[in-house]
């Protein structure tokens, strides 16, 4: 996947979480992180597709969703399966943020 294409899934997946504040992404190593409210709920990574961590929220959503590896060496994640239906992927994000983790003070 190039990194023209992962950028045009990136300003895709924002358009579709364009009603829930809070989303951003960082471009990291050709892919993209994305967070809701400074915590990491997803990415797209090699495969150009958005991966979401895997959470009880996430796995109810998503039921058909088999976990994969975004690279070697890192937790699985599941290929979103919601994408095209925004409102219920807002939800799912916003359902889901109790659950993820608090994003890691940098030492000074």
């Amino acid at each position: 996947m190039s990194s023209d294409q992962n950028k045009r899934m990136a300003e895709y997946v924002m358009d579709q979480l364009a009603g829930l504040p809070g989303v951003r992404n960082i471009p990291m190593m050709g892919g993209y992180v994305f967070y809701f409210n400074d915590r990491i709920f997803g990415g797209i990574y090699g495969s150009g597709e958005l991966l979401i961590k895997i959470t009880e929220t996430s796995k109810r959503y998503m039921p058909d969703s088999e976990p994969q590896l975004p690279y070697e060496g890192t937790k699985e994640m599941l290929p979103c399966t919601i994408l095209e239906d925004s409102e219920q992927l807002q939800r799912m994000i916003e359902e889901m943020y109790p659950e993820l983790p608090e994003r890691k003070k940098k030492k000074k």
